[in-house]
């Protein structure tokens, strides 16, 4: 393979790294938004029970855990189907727009408020929001496609 051809596949690894980072923060930046309660912030006040907190920030670490793994999982597939940096962004905003919109549906069908239940400590139902993020990320990925 010539040097050229090397430099343009390194200009497209950075193009592409840098649109899917940028796509990862914004779709972070949007879910913290719309929750009603500080992922980070619950994070880091969290350590032992002493302060009973712990729950509470475990629970807000699966679950912001999980909505960056089934984010990641999106935008995997959106560089891997892409055919230029343009369609990566479309089908990035698209893939955390639907993420947002399962998000507001798992909401909606549980028979608790999940964001009041992660508020007051309940680690089951940050685990289970984990899981929901994932599956939906791995189904969105796959419907990526030409």
């Amino acid at each position: 393979m010539a040097m050229g051809a090397q430099w343009t596949n390194l200009m497209n690894f950075l193009i592409y790294l840098g649109i899917s980072l940028l796509l990862m923060g914004l779709g972070l930046w949007v879910f913290m938004l719309i929750t009603s309660y500080k992922e980070f912030k619950m994070i880091g006040e969290g350590g032992t029970e002493i302060n009973g907190k712990a729950a509470s920030a475990t629970a807000a670490a699966y679950t912001l855990g999980g909505k960056i793994l089934g984010l990641a999982l999106v935008l995997a597939s959106a560089v891997f189907h892409s055919v230029n940096p343009f369609d990566l962004i479309l089908w990035g905003l698209i893939g955390i727009g639907f993420q947002i919109l399962i998000c507001y549906l798992y909401e909606l069908v549980t028979p608790f408020k999940v964001s009041a239940e992660i508020s007051k400590g309940n680690v089951a139902a940050g685990v289970l929001s984990a899981f929901i993020s994932v599956s939906s990320g791995l189904l969105l990925a796959a419907l990526i496609s030409y």
